[in-house]
């Protein structure tokens, strides 16, 4: 059964997509809205987005299932292990899979991430703390970053 809701974050409105008890997509909207159809985990994403959203959720309890190559899987992982309030390189990304040589397919994995916040790709800055490309948007990951505490509202943006 596939599942699809519009939620309006203080981001801007994401789409959630599940198909079974997975979510499968939660993106930043740039498309026309089909009909809805709410199912019992798109009910616990928009729970645990709204406490995220609250400031009483720093981690998400969700089943997953994002689509993609075994590499990108493997990226994906390895962003659900950046914590709440913290950033790492791209670079240090890829010398924690293994390879610093594969910074930039680490970079696309990152940026093909297709279920946003919840694996949080927002948190990968540059190396020398640039807060490169986000695909909702820069402001966005200001946002995000600053919502978790992870960049001081005094700082520059970019």
């Amino acid at each position: 059964m596939k599942g699809v809701h519009y939620y309006n974050s203080p981001v801007g409105e994401l789409i959630i997509r599940s198909i079974n008890e997975s979510l499968t997509h939660v993106n930043f909207n740039k498309e026309e809205k089909e009909v809805e159809k709410i199912t019992p985990v798109i009910i616990q994403a928009i729970a645990q987005l709204d406490e995220y959203f609250d400031g009483t959720r720093k981690y998400f309890d969700l089943p997953l299932t994002p689509e993609g190559t075994p590499f990108q899987k493997q990226v994906w992982e390895a962003l659900l292990e950046i914590p709440y309030g913290k950033t790492i390189s791209y670079s240090q990304l890829a010398i924690q899979l293994g390879n610093l040589k594969t910074i930039r397919a680490v970079g696309l994995a990152n940026g093909q991430n297709p279920i946003a916040i919840i694996i949080p790709c927002h948190r990968v800055i540059g190396k020398d703390g640039s807060l490169v490309g986000y695909g909702g948007g820069l402001e966005n990951k200001v946002w995000l970053l600053r919502h978790e505490g992870a960049l001081a509202d005094q700082l520059p943006l970019f």
